[in-house]
């Protein structure tokens, strides 16, 4: 229905709708919904095909032992369905305009900080509700994914709160989030489902403190570690069992564009703490390391086994356009990659062995 009313309104935001449809009046609800009935059926039948094909592709990839990571941000979209369904749960005013909105403060990466723009929860009408809004959505999560993996983890200690209408995340100001709370009440109607918490920029000790409560696995990236200047997180020796190992996630470069990036000190130190000579040996070694590594999990971007350069980028934060786009091409997934592939598995004790019932 919200697609629906947006297409009949040009697509403009659900703010800037009629204020009968905006408030989502009973019989502005009632009006839409019978006169653009058609174009809602259409919306539901598309949902419905999805829904059935992803169903069975995953039905299809369980059958065959792979399981499906997916990620769910942690806010969503002030022009969206969520936001206009359940004004209640944000921060709004009674115009359901946001009093202040996500973002990250400033940081050696950005001298105005991120100002991401999301609508911000009010967290204190999601703890009387028990949590419910969140407990559905993951609830929903876990039909259609394995495991979970958590954006902006540290956002549930403390998030930025940036005052509508600013132009930069400069002057916003830590607010305290839900805490272990939500997580103990998703526990208790879920149970204790596989989630990966991204944790991963500045890390306070209490943000530390929750992850380890939750009992659930942060994660370590590779291409973050070689800093000769100090001592990082990011190398394998300072890693514990309870984590995800990664050579890059989507949001970073290749191996091979992030060498090509890399200082002359940086490059140098992770050649001598990978054991390497030559630059084009950094690649495939970066992908031994992780797989050898202590971390209950590693995860390899196919691109950086197939040791690709920045044209197969996924994604480039906080830029339109170009991302994205990578599609692997059909015969780059030879017999001899694959060989190669379970080669290392077997090697680092990473293939699941599961006992045939008799």
């Amino acid at each position: 229905m919200y697609m629906a009313i947006k297409d009949s309104k040009e697509g403009i935001a659900w703010i800037e709708w009629d204020e009968d449809i905006r408030l989502r009046k009973p019989e502005a609800m009632a009006r839409y919904e019978k006169e653009l009935e058609d174009d809602i059926n259409f919306y539901s039948y598309q949902q419905y095909l999805f829904a059935t094909q992803w169903a069975e592709l995953k039905a299809y990839a369980n059958k065959k032992g792979v399981e499906i990571v997916g990620d769910i941000p942690i806010y969503v979209a002030f022009d969206s369905s969520d936001t206009w369904a359940n004004p209640e749960l944000f921060q709004l005013d009674e115009e359901n305009i946001p009093t202040a909105v996500a973002g990250c403060p400033p940081d050696a990466f950005s001298a105005t900080g991120q100002l991401w723009g999301n609508p911000l929860y009010r967290w204190d009408y999601h703890e009387q509700t028990g949590f419910a809004w969140w407990i559905r959505r993951l609830a929903y999560c876990f039909k259609i994914y394995d495991v979970v993996r958590i954006d902006h983890f540290r956002g549930f200690d403390e998030y930025w709160a940036i005052p509508y209408g600013d132009e930069t995340a400069e002057f916003g100001r830590w607010e305290k989030g839900p805490g272990y709370a939500l997580f103990d009440a998703v526990k208790k109607v879920l149970g204790n489902r596989p989630v990966i918490a991204e944790d991963l920029g500045f890390l306070t000790p209490s943000v530390l403190k929750l992850v380890k409560k939750t009992g659930y696995p942060g994660m370590k990236i590779l291409q973050f570690a070689f800093d000769p200047r100090e001592e990082s997180d990011y190398l394998p020796h300072n890693y514990t069992t309870n984590s995800v190992v990664y050579t890059g996630t989507h949001d970073n470069d290749t191996v091979n564009g992030w060498i090509a990036a890399l200082g002359r000190k940086d490059l140098a130190f992770a050649k001598k703490y990978i054991g390497v000579k030559r630059t084009s040996d950094i690649c495939s070694n970066l992908v031994r390391m992780a797989l050898a590594s202590v971390s209950d999990t590693a995860i390899i971007p196919l691109q950086d086994y197939l040791e690709l350069g920045s044209e197969a980028r996924i994604n480039t934060p906080s830029t339109l356009g170009g991302n994205w786009e990578w599609r692997v091409a059909a015969d780059a997934c030879t017999p001899e990659l694959s060989a190669r592939m379970l080669e290392l598995a077997q090697i680092f004790g990473r293939i699941v062995r599961t006992k045939k019932k008799k």
